[in-house]
């Protein structure tokens, strides 16, 4: 046998390239790798570029500006099942950088992400390609991509997944998603609430808080709610509540069951089933504080519907309400407050916070929180609407000098409610007094100025409340008051504007505020608003006529007739009609002018600083007197330079009320007289006036100095006219008699007068009499 010979090895092909293994410590090197033709180095770079983006940030941000996410982005669709997969878990990691999430937006990725949720992918894939979506529904835009591209029902079927991971990346994406309302929409269509449930079972806490979330958004819908009810949602929300260990879920089932008690089937189940009792107990008894909070909240939004709030009345939530305002938490006694305005609606919970509530709510109002503050002034400005038992009862627990420390607050709301409160109050007489010796005139200075028409609005109804009397107007004058509500009639809000009028028609009740008012320029602001159809009101309207009544001069002038119930005073004038917008000017100015070929201007004055009051009670109730003085302007100024026995009383001095007739504008005048002369000598005269001089004489409308007073001067004749007439008609019974004796009483120059006069005076006697009998 011949020796064997080895057979030499055939040498490889000449077209073939060697295996090469290549171990790389850079990145850009491997991002290179992301543009082979061959599958298992595009698998193992992905691999690589995975556990690198894993390791932090930066690493995001170095691929990113190494261009690794253009490639990448093709390789989600890739034949190859390993590099696919790869590829979603580089984006689930990498979708958490903002700029990695700008980037995708502009690259239109979207669809090929959602097509990773398909039923027939590994579950690896799934599980990454929702945390991708999960990081980019953050933002709105990504948001409307994912909906649009029908990413909803891919995740809602994911809820259903058996990897946790996936249930809570789905969870996530569909609780961003949710913020929106179509999303909302579309969650019910693809009826979500059940798998979401189910999902309160998992034994992973995060699970569970996202399903609680998203039940807190989608419940906000009235639908959301019925499917909610319909799947016994609200018994597992219970148990939540009634599991100790669970108590980090706590404040979200709350925040689900709040909305859920807005609609009225819900409460009755819930009530019916004892939930709601099991509710108010574990808000009274829990011992943390935004438990307390959103267990008040809840209460609070479903008070606002009269059912739900007979309901809780009947459950006697207002114990545990006023137990949450002893909270030491702020925000369970702002949440607590709030519910109580929203109960204050029930008339036998407005009942039972008179005994119990209030004070503690006005213990609130001394509060350093102003937020604490303005929900306890609302508290009480709803319990004490149309409720003046409660308004006593805050009264009766000192609640005026807190409320009035309020009216200087920081917070808008917390100003106005505490005004509304004070105007609730001042409807009683003896409350009104103890508010107004607290200088509220001056506390309101401030919000009459804001800048707020909810402050503004509530302020002018305070001072309407509050200004009631002479004193308290005085005051509102003083501290300048006046003008910041002359100027609230120019507001372009209606409330306020009428709110405004108000005020002023309760301003106006005196002389002395009527002429301070109108020299401020608010009965052409009235006049304004009056003519326009849609700016004007009621309360306009009788501000202007209230202020024209307290000043007859002006009314007479402008529109050139009194009405039966205007009583002339003295200092009564007639300047003659005046163009609409021109000013009339006061009767000092008037007098002091030179003469001219103008009118001559009648006055109206009885009344001197040196007559002395009648000895007899008789005269005294005779003050009421009818007759005219006429006088030019000349003989005006000729008496006001000489000084005559020139004198009036003050114009805030009251007006008597008429006993019988009509007053005509310049033939007829009436006043309440101090004192009428008698037809004394001129040596009698004199010793009146020495004796007089001692006294003080009141200044005509504030003009003037004590050094350089004027005074427009009287007709002695017409003073004792008025005096005899008064003392001639009065004692007789008869109105129609009295109208005849009156008629006979005129002076010699009217003689020829009388007859007309007396057949017009029982014309009106006749007007009386048919309209007494009608």
């Amino acid at each position: 046998m011949g020796k064997k010979i080895k057979k030499e090895a055939e040498p490889p092909p000449k077209d073939v390239f060697d295996p090469l293994t290549i171990e790389s410590k850079k990145a850009a090197t491997v991002v290179l790798m992301l543009n082979s033709p061959e599958e298992e180095i595009l698998a193992k770079a992905c691999e690589a570029i995975y556990r690198f983006a894993l390791k932090g940030e930066e690493n995001k941000a170095t691929l990113l500006e190494l261009g690794a996410v253009e490639p990448l982005t093709k390789l989600l669709t890739h034949e190859d099942k390993i590099v696919r997969r790869n590829a979603t878990m580089i984006f689930g990691i990498l979708a958490s950088n903002n700029d990695v999430k700008k980037l995708l937006r502009e690259l239109d990725v979207m669809n090929s992400v959602i097509a990773q949720l398909a039923p027939e992918e590994e579950v690896v894939i799934h599980e990454f390609a929702s945390l991708c979506l999960a990081n980019m529904s953050a933002e709105y835009t990504s948001k409307v991509q994912i909906f649009e591209h029908g990413g909803l029902e891919p995740l809602i079927r994911l809820l259903s997944s058996p990897d946790p991971d996936v249930k809570k990346n789905s969870i996530e994406c569909i609780y961003n998603l949710a913020q929106d309302f179509q999303c909302r929409a579309t969650i019910q269509e693809l009826n979500a609430i059940p798998s979401i449930l189910e999902l309160l079972k998992s034994e992973y806490p995060i699970i569970q808080l996202l399903a609680l979330k998203t039940l807190g958004v989608i419940t906000n819908d009235k639908e959301s709610r019925a499917m909610l009810r319909d799947s016994q949602g609200m018994d597992l929300l219970i148990k939540i509540l009634e599991t100790k260990e669970l108590n980090d879920l706590h404040i979200e089932a709350l925040a689900v069951i709040a909305n859920c008690l807005e609609d009225m089937d819900t409460m009755v189940l819930i009530q019916q089933t004892g939930g709601l009792k099991k509710l108010l107990a574990f808000a009274e008894n829990s011992t943390i504080p935004d438990i307390q909070k959103n267990a008040a909240k809840a209460i609070t939004k479903a008070a606002y519907d009269p059912e739900n709030r007979k309901l809780f009345h009947e459950q006697e939530v207002e114990k545990c309400l006023i137990a949450l305002l002893s909270s030491e938490s702020d925000g369970t006694k702002i949440a607590a407050s709030q519910a109580i305005s929203a109960m204050c609606e029930h008339s036998g919970s407005k009942e039972f916070f008179n005994h119990q509530g209030i004070p503690q709510l006005i213990q609130l109002l001394k509060s350093d929180n102003e937020e604490v503050r303005e929900a306890a002034a609302l508290a009480l400005a709803n319990l004490t609407t149309c409720n003046p038992a409660n308004a006593n009862a805050a009264a009766e627990a000192d609640a005026i000098d807190p409320l009035i420390n309020t009216l200087s607050s920081k917070r808008d709301g917390a100003i106005a409610n505490a005004a509304t409160v004070l105007t609730n109050m001042a409807t009683q007489e003896a409350l009104r007094g103890s508010i107004q010796s607290r200088d509220v005139m001056g506390a309101l200075l401030a919000p009459l100025r804001s800048a707020n028409t909810v402050v503004q609005s509530k302020a002018a109804l305070a001072v309407a409340a509050t200004a009631c009397d002479a004193e308290a107007r005085a005051e509102l004058r003083n501290s300048g008051g006046l003008e910041p509500l002359v100027e609230l009639l120019r507001s372009k809000n209606d409330e306020v504007r009428r709110h405004a009028s108000w005020a002023m028609t309760v301003c106006a009740s005196d002389e002395l505020m009527a002429t301070e008012l109108c020299r401020l320029g608010a009965l052409d602001i009235l006049e304004e608003i009056n003519l326009s159809v849609s700016r004007k009101n009621k309360f306009s309207e009788a501000a202007y006529n209230k202020l024209l009544n307290n000043n007859l001069s002006l009314k007479y002038s402008q529109t050139g007739y009194l009405s039966s119930s205007n009583i002339i005073g003295d200092g009564f004038y007639d300047y003659g009609r005046i163009n609409p917008g021109t000013k009339l000017l006061p009767l000092k100015d008037l007098c002091l002018q030179e003469p001219n070929d103008i009118r001559a201007i009648l006055l109206v004055n009885s009344k001197s600083s040196d007559v002395s009051p009648p000895p007899s009670t008789e005269d005294k109730s005779s003050d009421i007197g009818y007759g005219r003085s006429i006088s030019s302007s000349s003989s005006l100024r000729r008496a006001s330079k000489e000084k005559t026995s020139a004198g009036v009383g003050s114009p805030t001095e009251e007006k008597s009320e008429p006993t019988s007739g009509r007053n005509t504008a310049l033939s007829k005048g009436t006043t309440k007289e101090k004192g009428l002369r008698k037809g004394r000598g001129k040596k009698e005269e004199e010793k009146v006036k020495e004796e007089e001089e001692l006294i003080t004489v009141p200044k005509w409308a504030g003009e003037g100095s004590p050094e350089k007073e004027w005074y427009p001067p009287f007709d002695p004749d017409f003073c004792v006219y008025v005096y005899e007439v008064t003392k001639s008609i009065l004692p007789i019974n008869s109105i129609k008699e009295q109208i005849e004796a009156l008629a006979n009483s005129l002076p010699l120059t009217l003689k020829q007068k009388r007859k007309e006069l007396k057949k017009f005076f029982i014309s009106i006697l006749n007007h009386i009499s048919t309209k007494n009998q009608n």
